[in-house]
């Protein structure tokens, strides 16, 4: 059983008769044996404190070091569906730019085929105009011309100019 060194301050040692000791040194070894004793107990207590405080320290850091974790988990999991969410996104947005090329093209080609359509009844209406008066502009004197009714090849469209009309070539 361990002693305390308030324990060891107050041992009585029994004497013999005959075979005694010397009480001074004897005295003064207990009373340094129970000092340094004293110290490593005090020591001992401070350094039980000290683990305890680095216990408590440490666990919070294990604490903090999962609350971290989670923290990165959580942050590269929203960064994943960030990703994926714009990803999804500009593929949305290329399908509607591919649809709405597609319809501005058969709209564009529709309207050509209206123009073009207009450009043979204007043909003819100017044709039957011209032979009304008799003649063509470009036909030489005894040529025959087409009658008005033929429908001839149309004009083929050139460059755009500023205001996005079209130059007729020819």
């Amino acid at each position: 059983m361990p002693l305390t060194p308030v324990e060891v301050r107050h041992v009585d040692l029994n004497r013999a008769w005959l075979r005694g000791y010397r009480r001074k040194p004897v005295d003064q070894l207990l009373e340094e044996i129970a000092d340094s004793f004293e110290e490593v107990w005090r020591e001992r207590a401070d350094l039980s404190d000290r683990l305890e405080e680095l216990e408590a320290e440490a666990s919070k850091h294990r604490e903090l070091e999962a609350l971290l974790r989670s923290t990165l988990v959580s942050a590269e999991r929203a960064a994943q569906d960030m990703k994926e969410q714009a990803r999804r996104e500009s593929d949305l947005i290329v399908q509607e730019a591919h649809a709405e090329s597609r319809r501005v093209t058969r709209e564009s080609a529709a309207e050509k085929r209206r123009l073009e359509e207009d450009i043979v009844k204007i043909r003819a209406q100017l044709r039957a105009a011209f032979e009304s008066l008799g003649e063509w502009p470009g036909d030489a004197p005894g040529e025959k011309t087409e009658p008005a009714t033929s429908v001839t090849r149309p004009t083929p469209v050139g460059e755009a100019t500023d205001g996005g009309i079209r130059k007729v070539a020819g």
